[in-house]
């Protein structure tokens, strides 16, 4: 393994991370808070190691698929252990195991937490908290993709190993420039909600914390009943603009250079849209009798299924207290996810079309033995490399899943809480049901649990592979650069 390269990257990476900490520190200081001091030591600690790791050049630029693996997953680790340090040494999260549970869910867009009383964290942590969302969710790597410079033609392998999706490739002939435009829409987004939210009478900072869990799809609120005590009006904003950010980038950038046709015909997208309608409508059904109308109904419906498919985790009501139908329909939605290619977590739903479209072709092939067909997406074959893809990743996603859920009820907790609690942090949801539902919060797991939690929330945002990787010993034996593969997020 290129050992120099994946250091280097390191370095770079808390450079970066340490360098987002100026903003939560003048917001800090803007209100006059002590904690500006432990974002400004967080930020020393941060550049000093990265310019340590930094300071020798690697002679080898030249980096494959699995370097680029272990770098991503390696990056999200050491930015988490960074990423912690402000809300444990200011001691607003006296333990250390639980700040750095809230920094990985920060980063990894989850938005599940261990806080009791949200609303004691100073106006500069919260402002922290919801801004690893926003870090998190297009991903540091492709940020430092799009600022540094970096030669020796191998960015793929580490857009590959940390964005959404089967498969990943450049919008742009230069990767570097891929990256910019992903930005630029993803900046655009968050500016454009912001705005509409102030407009729509929303305090400014409430407005800026929503835009930033929104835009990473991540869910923190800096209320404790998260987005509940805001305006109808405001809800719905919120609504639309989760839809927006789990959809496909791809067809963003279509709309921007004038191809509106083509974000229009991509499967995926409309498969999406189809998906939440048909699960707003089951809800809505579900829980009318209980709603205070037709309109509240509906609001809290399609609020649920946004927050939930995107992997959100906003709410705007305690839905555990729903019927059993609404709650297995969120339950589904919460392993269907977003788009790839989107901020949002889960499966995706492109993995679904694909085995979807798999199974129809095995069951044709036993009518018509002979016939060759092969499956398409977008009016484009797909590549048998992606379908094996897909099938590796479900089979190992369920491993994982069933693992972890068998190491979380070690502590002896009822089935479902176990259950939604390793559902909603492997598919970066936030709340689940039971003992970690939308109005509790998961600071009753042991130090034990929060781990396996924790190692759930970067393997799901990583889809799975990059975090893998590392328990892999041939990784680490520096032979057989091109004998590893993985997939990205």
């Amino acid at each position: 393994m290129n050992g120099s390269m994946v250091r280097f990257i390191l370095g770079n990476i808390l450079k970066i991370a340490a360098t987002f900490l100026l903003l939560p520190m003048f917001v800090a200081l803007a209100y006059r808070e002590d904690g500006w001091i432990y974002f400004l030591i967080t930020l020393a600690i941060g550049w000093g190691i990265g310019i340590l790791l930094t300071i020798k050049k690697p002679k080898d630029t030249v980096f494959y698929l699995k370097e680029g693996c272990a770098a991503t997953a390696l990056s999200w680790i050491v930015m988490s252990l960074l990423g912690c340090l402000p809300f444990y040494i200011s001691r607003e999260i006296p333990s250390f195991i639980d700040a750095l549970f809230e920094t990985v869910s920060g980063f990894t867009t989850t938005g599940a937490s261990i806080l009791t009383d949200v609303e004691a964290l100073s106006h500069g942590m919260l402002f922290w908290r919801s801004f690893t969302h926003w870090i998190g969710g297009m991903g540091v790597l492709v940020f430092m993709l799009a600022i540094v410079p970096m030669s020796g033609g191998s960015n793929i392998n580490l857009m590959r190993a940390e964005s959404p999706g089967p498969s990943v490739g450049k919008l742009v002939p230069k990767m570097r420039n891929t990256a910019r435009v992903l930005y630029l829409i993803y900046f655009g987004l968050t500016i454009a909600e912001f705005i509409i939210l102030i407009i729509g009478k929303m305090p400014a900072f409430d407005a800026i914390t929503t835009a930033l869990g929104t835009a990473g799809t991540g869910g923190f609120g800096i209320k404790a009943d998260s987005i509940a005590g805001y305006a109808p009006h405001l809800q719905v904003i919120v609504t639309i603009f989760m839809i927006l950010f789990g959809i496909n980038f791809n067809a963003y950038y279509f709309i921007l250079v004038g191809n509106i046709k083509s974000a229009f015909k991509m499967e995926e997208v409309r498969a999406y849209l189809l998906v939440i309608a048909a699960a707003s409508l089951v809800i809505f059904i579900s829980i009318l009798d209980t709603t205070k109308g037709v309109l509240d109904a509906l609001n809290q419906a399609t609020f649920q299924v946004a927050s939930i498919i995107t992997t959100t985790g906003f709410a705007t009501a305690d839905f555990d207290k729903w019927g059993e139908v609404a709650k297995f329909t969120l339950f589904l939605l919460m392993f269907c996810g977003a788009c790839a290619g989107s901020t949002g977590g889960g499966i995706k739903v492109s993995r679904f079309l694909i085995v979807g479209k798999t199974i129809k072709k095995e069951l044709s092939s036993y009518i018509y033995p002979k016939s060759v067909k092969k499956i398409q997406m977008d009016e484009k074959p797909v590549e048998h490399d992606v379908i094996r893809s897909v099938n590796v990743y479900f089979a190992t996603f369920m491993c994982l899943y069933v693992i972890s859920v068998f190491l979380v009820a070690l502590e002896g907790y009822d089935l479902i809480t176990n259950l939604s609690a390793v559902a909603a942090t492997i598919n970066n949801i936030g709340p689940g049901f039971q003992l970690v539902g939308p109005t509790c919060n998961f600071g009753f797991f042991n130090d034990f649990s929060k781990i396996v939690l924790i190692f759930d929330m970067l393997a799901g945002r990583l889809e799975l592979f990059p975090m893998l990787i590392l328990l892999h010993p041939m990784l680490w034996k520096g032979r057989g650069r091109k004998s590893i593969k993985c997939q990205g997020k």
